[in-house]
């Protein structure tokens, strides 16, 4: 008969193991890694088995300064940057591109690791996926959050006056928060892109949160400061 202290003993070990095993497939799950696509280095963390892929357009200067294994050092408030891992986490490859990423080279490089691929921008990140989708990318859906939509916006540079037409336009979510105080992504902008985008687009409003600092800035009610969770999920449930 087996001793209480030895049977313990056995059970303390087979539970450490299955959490080291635990531990190792969750690494081997998803790695921060830098990558170059198109001459420029970009961030990713690739899952083991993604089951579907975004590609993250920070706002700002969409400098993300990436180090060498993955790890940026720019824009580290920004709301996309600083929810890529919540991306991954529900089983998502996710690539934070840098402000001269190509964009139709980067949604060709996530299509190879797996379809769909949506493009999620924010602030004047949404500037830069209109300029890339003009230029010829084709992700398979966009997100548009906070974005510099139309002229109403606030910003004769606008999602609408980049692409001109809205057949250019994927299927589109846009995010915007009720209470944004950006000028140049302002409530009133929104309405009049969804009417121009002809069923292209449709938008989730969301409200609440905090209101810190410079509104057009990642802790106000533009950055979705304390709203996190929904936009991801939101975000990472449109394909």
């Amino acid at each position: 008969m087996i001793g209480l202290a030895t049977w313990s003993c056995r059970a303390i070990v087979r539970v450490g193991v299955a959490m080291m095993l635990s531990a190792a497939a969750a690494g081997a799950a998803s790695a921060d890694e830098t990558v170059s696509v198109g001459g420029s280095r970009v961030a990713l963390i690739r899952p083991a088995s993604a089951r579907a892929s975004v590609i993250l357009l920070p706002g700002g200067d969409g400098a993300i300064n990436v180090g060498e294994q993955g790890d940026i050092h720019g824009l580290l408030g920004n709301q996309l940057v600083r929810t890529r891992k919540a991306y991954a986490a529900r089983g998502l490859a996710v690539m934070v591109a840098d402000t001269n990423t190509d964009l139709k080279a980067a949604v060709d490089y996530m299509a190879s690791i797996k379809r769909p691929v949506t493009v999620i921008g924010t602030s004047r990140g949404t500037l830069r996926a209109a300029e890339g989708i003009a230029r010829g990318a084709r992700p398979d859906a966009l997100v548009l959050t906070s974005g510099f939509l139309s002229p109403e916006s606030g910003s004769s540079s606008n999602v609408m006056s980049i692409l001109g037409a809205p057949s250019a336009l994927p299927r589109t979510l846009v995010i915007h928060h009720s209470s944004d105080a950006c000028k140049f992504t302002l409530p009133a902008g929104v309405d009049p892109f969804i009417k121009w985008s002809g069923g292209r687009a449709r938008v989730k409003w969301l409200s609440g949160g905090a209101e810190e600092g410079d509104p057009c800035q990642a802790r106000g009610h533009h950055g979705f400061n304390g709203l996190d969770g929904q936009v991801v999920s939101l975000a990472a449930g449109f394909r």
